[in-house]
């Protein structure tokens, strides 16, 4: 026990220990959004589960749902983050790819690799992608995802292009790649999270992406 443990004075009756009152300090208003929407991703993690209200959320974290929505001014904008973690993590690091890896082909195996990895990793954020815990909810978020994924053909498109070129026409080549490439990546996602996270997505991946590139 150290000296600073042994010199701390015993609390006075109706007084907390300086421990306890600590405890109970309020999370700053960014911490709580965070653990919100670490909840939020850790319930969809539940193989089947329903659709998840506000009141179980609130459960979880044991406030009152009041409180979520000092932080949230809706349950849709809760995913609305979730949805932009999402965002950040994969265009982030398909950035990275490009800049590390020079090899087209390499390029395009990698950001399917990544995100098959990022789904394995992230199973609540998997049903948000495929829209499994979209639905009933705004149509927005939906769309958003499917933005997404276009983005993410654009990106294959774009890697592709370069090792396209040898073909009468490079860009369609392309583009009917990059098309097939995403597709995959979509199917081994909403297998993973129907098949209560049992069929993991990399499965059997490195023997699917040398017959497709």
């Amino acid at each position: 026990m150290s000296h600073a443990e042994l010199d701390t004075p015993e609390p006075t009756p109706g007084q907390e220990a300086p421990a306890a009152a600590a405890a109970r300090k309020r999370p700053k208003p960014g911490e709580r959004r965070v653990q919100i929407l670490q909840a939020l991703a850790t319930m969809l993690e539940q193989p089947g589960a329903e659709r998840i209200t506000t009141a179980a959320l609130a459960a979880r974290l044991e406030v009152s749902e009041a409180a979520l929505y000092r932080h949230f001014a809706s349950k849709a904008q809760m995913f609305e983050g979730l949805i932009e973690f999402i965002e950040q993590s994969v265009f982030t690091l398909i950035n990275q790819i490009g800049e590390r890896e020079p090899e087209s082909q390499a390029q395009a195996a990698r950001i399917v690799a990544m995100l098959v990895q990022f789904a394995e990793k992230n199973p609540g954020m998997t049903r948000v992608m495929v829209g499994d815990a979209l639905v009933y909810e705004n149509e927005r978020l939906q769309q958003r995802m499917n933005q997404f994924f276009d983005k993410v053909e654009a990106s294959l498109r774009q890697c592709l292009r370069a090792s396209s070129e040898s073909s009468p026409a490079p860009t369609v080549d392309a583009q009917v790649r990059a098309s097939v490439l995403t597709a995959f990546i979509v199917g081994r996602l909403q297998r993973f999270a129907r098949s209560g996270f049992k069929r993991m997505p990399s499965e059997h991946l490195d023997a699917a992406l040398s017959r497709m590139l």
